[in-house]
């Protein structure tokens, strides 16, 4: 249903959009041409008077574009799984690029190998020296190929303790990104150290003297979001999910029937409004009517305001103080 919606409104936004450029390109000629000669100016008056009548047109089409849109409120819980996984939905370098400033890169566990699954460096936010670190994903099946569909292997996550255990180090505050299918479950994750991986992710962040931020983006499933979430603050943004696993693996271990991913939606209370209820999540992130992916700008705006302020109160704890939060945090939840 919300697909379908979704893709009128797509199509709606473009035949607007070329209306209003057409609207502003006749403006601009008007006042080009107005102190040219009477029977050029009315020319162009003429082509500026026939462009007008479709103003009715482009009414309508912004009518049929709200009426669409008031059908985005209130959804359920799977049509929120279909907007946390939208292709176009903003990924950790957008959020980067919108949030953050002198961001620099740091790549390679010193390990083994280089995972692009993760992605993450040091920034300033708001002036602030932090370090960031997420799941990537891409916006085109060649970028989702090329970081593994956000699904990191051992690699991946010993390169985000390695980013985190420096900003341990040097005092840095940690803000990450959340936005998974879920560890790559391969034969060459599992024979690298999968499981010892998450583990010892889970272990260290529990320890930090620094203020651990996570932002759920999109999709948080099983201890392959869980390895970079373990914060003294979890923010959703209003249709991302975090759950133990997907909705039809849940069903196929339930019910041995993937096609019920629907009914496991509702059972699993993975929404951001039933997390917030539960004490998972701190903060929920306004998105735009039909999600994220409509207007990222509005998304940025939302997600500063709420992370600034979650990171100043959080910067007022002391080290001791900031850990003891954070395992009275997760000792709360159970």
């Amino acid at each position: 249903m919300i697909q379908k919606v979704l893709t009128k409104i797509d199509k709606l936004d473009a035949k607007i959009s070329s209306l209003e450029q057409r609207a502003i390109g006749a403006t601009k000629t008007l006042v080009k041409e107005s102190l040219k000669a009477p029977d050029v100016l009315r020319d162009t008056r003429e082509d500026y008077e026939a462009w007008s009548e479709s103003e009715d047109e482009l009414d309508k089409l912004k009518d049929m574009r709200d009426h669409f849109l008031s059908e985005c409120e209130n959804l359920t819980p799977d049509e929120k799984v279909f907007l946390a996984r939208h292709p176009k939905r903003p990924h950790i370098d957008d959020f980067i690029g919108g949030l953050f400033t002198d961001f620099f890169e740091q790549k390679g566990d010193h390990l083994f190998d280089e995972d692009k699954s993760i992605y993450g460096g040091i920034a300033r936010f708001h002036g602030i020296p932090v370090t960031v670190v997420g799941h990537m994903k891409g916006h085109t099946m060649e970028e989702n190929m090329e970081y593994n569909f956000g699904m990191p292997c051992p690699e991946g996550y010993r390169k985000a303790l390695r980013i985190m255990n420096q900003a341990e180090k040097f005092g840095r505050p940690i803000i990450t990104f959340i936005d998974t299918p879920g560890a790559y479950p391969g034969l060459e994750a599992e024979e690298h150290g999968q499981g010892e991986a998450i583990a010892m992710n889970l272990a260290k962040m529990s320890q930090y003297h620094v203020p651990v931020i996570s932002v759920v983006t999109g999709e948080g499933n099983s201890g392959g979001a869980l390895a970079i979430g373990v914060a003294n603050k979890v923010l959703m943004l209003e249709n991302a999910v975090y759950s133990i696993l997907s909705p039809e693996g849940f069903a196929s271990i339930l019910w041995k029937d993937a096609e019920r991913h629907k009914e496991a939606c509702k059972l699993m209370k993975l929404t951001a409004d039933d997390l917030y209820e539960a004490g998972v999540a701190d903060e929920i992130v306004k998105e735009p009517v039909g999600g994220a992916q409509r207007n990222y700008g509005e998304v940025f705006k939302n997600l500063d305001r709420v992370l600034y302020s979650t990171l100043k109160e959080l910067m007022t704890l002391s080290p001791s103080g900031c850990k003891r939060q954070r395992l009275e945090k997760y000792r709360k939840i159970g």
